[in-house]
């Protein structure tokens, strides 16, 4: 590099523009000019990421099978693009969908719903039971991990709600409300390369359905201060009588595109369903051992309810070993994850002493502390 004594130079900057997949560079090189020019003009250069662009997608059920519907979300979850956000509503039919590690028997009358020609799916998320029928409409979002935030994307379900004047809040650990009470529960799953966030719109649910399959811990309703299902839930069309889960669907991709500033790609349904992963996992979760296998036995040995959700444990011990040979954790919590944690640490453990865990950890130290006093 030349040097020049006291003398003046103007900066001058050049931009380049450079492509690497779904990532943008912006090249930018200083050069700085001096009165009297060197043989090359000082350049120092440096690159700016831009944060992957992002392509919406819109996906739109046609059917109103649970499984194969659930099966829709897990295979976008595992395999979507990068840099994508897509908004994927569908609809089941009678039908309890209870969360990841919840217990069947403990949550829903199971052989009545059965009886009646209903669905019991378990997704996979944590939190706790709801009922589904084709008076309310879900949605999933599947976004990139570099894309996803829950804010933005109730924000669409909020948008798209005031088109109709329904001002609706965030309340509580993963619930939307109109008035103080709840249409909408939320729940969330971390995936290798996307995240999922999904939760159900009650518009014109049958709340005497609601109330005949679902079973409610008293525990809950004493600690919100009321006497049934009915009267924690709203459905949206008893402020706006004339919105329904079908004309809800062009608001909330209109809010959908609105929020996230594009246009979004519609994916075939059809084609989606009949990719054989999608159907792999329809067989999977829609199997007897996936929806009720380990939980037949389960006979609750500890019960509580805490901030963070509602606890059932069901523990085997070898009293002349002091060992905990098999644990089961039935729960809501909304970190199903750490429900798992749980059970690995207790499965095979002293009932003498107390094992070593993360004490940081609010759900993991209530646990152990439920156990062991």
């Amino acid at each position: 590099m030349s040097t020049f004594a006291a003398s003046k130079f103007d900066t001058k900057w050049s931009l380049r523009l450079v492509w690497s997949g779904r990532q943008v560079f912006i090249l930018v090189t200083r050069v700085q000019i001096p009165e009297r020019l060197p043989t090359k003009p000082a350049k120092t250069a440096g690159f700016f990421i831009i944060k992957p662009m992002s392509r919406l997608q819109v996906v739109i059920s046609n059917q109103y099978n649970p499984f194969l519907n659930r099966a829709v979300e897990q295979y976008l979850t595992d395999h979507q693009e990068e840099g994508t956000v897509t908004m994927y509503l569908w609809k089941n039919q009678q039908t309890v969908v209870i969360g990841y590690n919840q217990n069947p028997y403990s949550e829903c009358n199971v052989r009545l719903l059965l009886d009646e020609g209903g669905h019991l799916m378990r997704r996979g998320t944590g939190g706790g039971a709801v009922y589904h029928d084709l008076g309310n409409i879900n949605f999933s979002f599947i976004a990139d991990k570099s894309l996803y935030d829950v804010r933005k994307q109730l924000s669409v379900i909020q948008d798209a709600l005031l088109s109709y004047g329904l001002q609706t809040e965030i309340s509580g650990r993963n619930d939307l409300t109109y008035d103080g009470r709840k249409f909408s529960g939320n729940a969330f799953a971390k995936g290798q390369c996307n995240n999922l966030h999904h939760g159900t719109l009650l518009i014109k649910t049958d709340g005497a359905m609601m109330q005949r399959y679902l079973i409610v811990d008293k525990a809950k309703l004493m600690k919100n201060g009321v006497k049934s299902v009915a009267s924690r839930v709203i459905n949206l069309s008893e402020a706006v009588p004339e919105l329904t889960s079908e004309n809800i669907k062009q608001p909330l991709i209109h809010s959908f595109e609105k929020v996230y500033g594009d246009k979004a790609t519609t994916l075939d349904f059809d084609t989606l369903i009949n990719k054989p992963e999608v159907r792999a996992i329809e067989a999977e979760i829609s199997s007897h051992d996936f929806l009720f296998g380990r939980w037949e036995q389960f006979k609750t040995t500890k019960k509580a309810r805490f901030p963070w959700g509602g606890v059932e444990i069901a523990l085997k011990i070898d009293e002349a070993n002091a060992i905990i040979t098999d644990v089961q954790i039935a729960s809501d919590c909304l970190e199903p994850d750490t429900i798992q944690r749980a059970e690995q640490l207790l499965k095979g453990a002293s009932t003498k002493a107390t094992p070593i865990f993360n004490a940081g950890n609010e759900i993991l130290h209530d646990i152990i502390g439920l156990i062991y006093g």
